[in-house]
């Protein structure tokens, strides 16, 4: 008989760079595959604690992770998926770096795809929620104050270990979302990838009565719409926009 291939198995493909510690992203980005949707992800070095030093170690890797992903195969988008390190090592880098790795991909990163995703609600004054402690939170919020954000309030729960960070329950989710808002906020962003947020968008949106934006929801929605994928892939406000 003859062997009639298919050009790929799946009509897109996504990478993900993910730290070696994480429990998360690749669980939130399950929910792709049956769009047509290949999720291919490898692991990058990190050690805990979650510290601007720890984080600015991996720069390094970055390009040589995204180059594991199908070498010499084209892919659609890569996300990187660390929220902190995009911003201590400098997102531009970052996303410079996924580009020497896989060339012609978009380049995806928490920060940039939270940009996007906020500014796409139509939400420039926002609350800030980090798992972090106040050290790798500060940079952060410079980040999103040089981004064109109105900070309404930052607020960090003080946690300097990522696997901790994955086990935080979703009603101590919520709750830190509730008494984190400030009057005046036009969106809530909860940064951390290893943060178990995106699967509850909806009730935290509930909860705080304003949208809801996490580090993978914005990573998950930026990577679809790359891929030519529109519509609610997961629960929340942003993938209910058109």
């Amino acid at each position: 008989m003859t062997v009639v291939l298919d050009d790929r198995p799946l009509p897109h493909r996504l990478g993900l760079v993910t730290l070696a510690t994480d429990h998360t992203t690749e669980v939130d980005f399950a929910a792709l595959p049956p769009h047509g949707i290949g999720v291919y992800a490898t692991r990058i070095p990190f050690a805990n604690p979650v510290t601007p030093e720890t984080l600015a170690a991996m720069a390094g890797d970055v390009t040589r992770a995204a180059a594991l992903i199908l070498p010499d195969q084209d892919l659609d988008a890569v996300v990187y998926s660390c929220t902190s390190a995009s911003v201590v090592i400098g997102d531009d880098k970052v996303r410079g770096a996924i580009a020497a790795g896989k060339p012609g991909a978009a380049a995806i990163t928490p920060i940039s795809a939270g940009f996007a995703a906020l500014r796409a609600l139509g939400a420039d004054r926002i609350t800030l929620l980090t798992p972090y402690d106040a050290q790798t939170t500060q940079p952060m919020a410079e980040c999103f104050e040089a981004g064109g954000f109105a900070l309404q309030a930052v607020s960090c729960l003080g946690l300097t270990d990522d696997r901790d960070m994955a086990r935080i329950t979703h009603a101590s989710i919520v709750e830190a979302a509730r008494a984190a808002v400030a009057p005046g906020s036009q969106a809530l962003f909860v940064a951390c990838t290893a943060v178990r947020a995106a699967g509850i968008i909806d009730r935290i949106e509930n909860a705080v009565g304003i949208p809801v934006v996490s580090a993978n929801s914005a990573t998950l929605w930026a990577a679809a719409r790359a891929c030519g994928v529109a519509g609610a892939l997961a629960p929340g406000q942003l993938m209910r926009l058109p």
